[in-house]
Parts: C-alpha cells; structure tokens; sequence
C-alpha cells in the first residue's frame, strides 16, 4: 500500500476544528466550519470559522475605502464606461501629486489629492493587519515571527510610497496605484538614477529572493519526498529515530556534505524571505538621496566598467563665446 500526496487519493478529517475559546470581550468568530474536497487537494479541506476583531474589521474597512478609491477614479478616467473600464484595467492609474505641490497634504483631489487619500486608507489596512497578525499570535502563545516578516515587506511599501518621498520632498516621487502603470515606474525609476542593477543592496535583494526560491523549493521537495514517512509532521519526528526527519537529514548529508535540522531549515527560509524587501528598500531610500546615478557610483567603485570614449568631447555652447552672442 502507498501514500500518494501529489494528487491526494483519500482525505481524511475528523470533527470540525473551531480553536480554542475566546476571552469574554472578543469578537465572535464568523461562520460555521464546512470541508471542501477541492481544497483538500492542495491543504486542510475545512474552511471557517474566521476570527477578525476589531482590528480586523477596521482594516478590511479601510482596505474597502482605499481601493474604492482607486476603482472609481480610474473608472472616472474612461468616462464611466464599464467596457473600456473592463478592457483597460490593466493600463489605468491613479497617479500621485504634480511635482508642483511638494510633500503638501491639502492638494485639490484631482491633481492627487485622491491618490493621498487612497495611501492613506490603504497604509492603515495594513498596519491594522500587522497588528491583528502580532495580537493573533500572542494570544494564542505563537512567535510573533510572521508578524515581523510581515513587517519586512511593509518597510518596503512605506520607502517606495511615503519615506522616500518625504525625503524627497515631493509626492511625484511615490509610486502610482496601477499594474502597468507601477511596472512602468519601475523601470522609469531604474532609468532615471543610472540603471538599479548596480544598486549593491538591489543585488543583495535579488540574491535573497533567488535564494529564497531555492531553498523553499528543497525544502518542499525534501518533505515531499519523505511524506509517505509521515514527513510532514515535523515536530513530531525531531527527535525520533528511522523517521522522515533523519531520511531527509541523511539525504542531504549525503548529497552536500552536512544537513540543516528541521528547525534550522525555517530559519534560514525565513531570514532569507526577510531580507529580500529589507535590503530592497535601503536600495530605494538611498537612491536620490545620496546615490543619483548607480552606473557611475559603479564605475566609482570599481563595480561597473566606464564606457569607452567613442566620440572627442564636445564644449557646451551655451559656455562658448558663440553661446553667450546666441543668446
């Protein structure tokens, strides 16, 4: 007899779990607990009940306003026309103030004062979800160590959209809400500050992403592979002996000459998901701060080879006597 896992035969769940009880002053969870066989292919098949409080019900409030926001402007900017809405999605924008109005917070709303407001909401959805993810976690005597990776990627988003700016001095910095239109900032942005590939901590960034891919992806290959040994339940195997936990442990000791324990593992996963958005965003808050051109910080450094001298030099006529009569 064999255990498939990769299409899961037979699924198998006991009575509905509802998790543990909750103090008198919490909110009630939502819904009763239901299975789905479709789900069950991919994870535990029950669905519910959900608990949100009140932080969660204040960020999914806020999270609503904000990309109410965005929605209805972008539909405005294609004269309310549910088609071309439909068709266009993908390239509309709400974009962020003129250069004009600095870092001001009173803007007319239809030279980026919407773009403001959507932040605004959209940045306390999520630092009310952060805060539900870290009040969860305690309360139900986890590590706050989503909450922190969690964090991780909210540094990023608040460089990208309000940090940088600010020391920028100008919301036209920030990125604007949109799929292309973002895609596009990216590589403006890139362009512009002399090309982010020899940005150090951008190669840092995408060292800990590639390198995150790899070791998630071992990761998941190694558990599943020992699954028919139960290797899924991690904790329970650590300290047995002839488990999944020790084949794992001997198949990478013997392919690369030592082997991370089950614990280890996460950590590593785990800081390397981390510093993917930590090292991203000190790349983007030194960028036009101290950093104008990466390319020629590159040649500075030794990081970049100067391009060749095609052509002789050429004198600015606007320095030249001609210039000066020119004018």
């Amino acid at each position: 007899m064999e255990y498939q896992n990769i299409f899961t035969r037979i699924q198998v769940h006991g009575a509905p779990q509802t998790g543990p009880a909750l103090g008198k002053d919490s909110f009630p969870r939502l819904g009763n607990p239901v299975f789905s066989s479709l789900l069950g292919y991919f994870g535990d098949a029950q669905i519910g009940p959900i608990y949100l409080g009140v932080t969660g019900m204040a960020a999914l409030i806020c999270a609503f306003i904000g990309i109410e926001i965005i929605g209805l402007n972008m539909w405005a900017s294609v004269n309310w026309d549910v088609v071309q809405f439909v068709r266009q999605l993908p390239w509309l924008a709400l974009e962020p103030p003129l250069p004009s109005h600095g870092t001001h917070i009173l803007i007319p709303l239809n030279e980026g004062g919407w773009w403001l407001l959507a932040g605004f909401f959209l940045t306390a959805s999520i630092m009310l979800w952060w805060m539900r993810t870290y009040q969860r976690a305690v309360a139900l005597g986890l590590g706050t160590h989503t909450a922190w990776a969690f964090a991780s990627a909210i540094w990023l988003y608040l460089v990208l959209g309000f940090i940088r700016p600010l020391l920028m001095n100008c919301w036209c910095e920030a990125v604007p809400f949109g799929i292309f239109p973002h895609l596009d900032w990216t590589s403006a942005f890139s362009l512009r500050y002399g090309n982010l590939f020899y940005n150090p901590f951008h190669m840092l960034s995408i060292a800990f992403l590639y390198g995150s891919a790899v070791l998630f992806a071992m990761h998941g290959g190694t558990i599943m592979a020992v699954s028919r040994f139960g290797g899924e339940r991690e904790v329970e195997q650590i300290t047995d002996r002839g488990t999944a936990a020790e084949r794992a442990a001997l198949f990478w000791r013997w392919t690369m000459g030592f082997n991370a324990t089950f614990e280890s593992f996460h950590r590593w996963g785990w800081w390397f998901a981390v510093l993917v958005t930590l090292t991203g965003g000190i790349g983007i808050l030194l960028t036009g701060t101290v950093v104008d051109n990466w390319y020629l910080w590159g040649v500075q450094h030794g990081i970049a080879p100067a391009y060749p001298a095609v052509f002789p030099p050429v004198l600015d006529p606007a320095l030249t006597a001609a210039g000066g009569m020119l004018k």
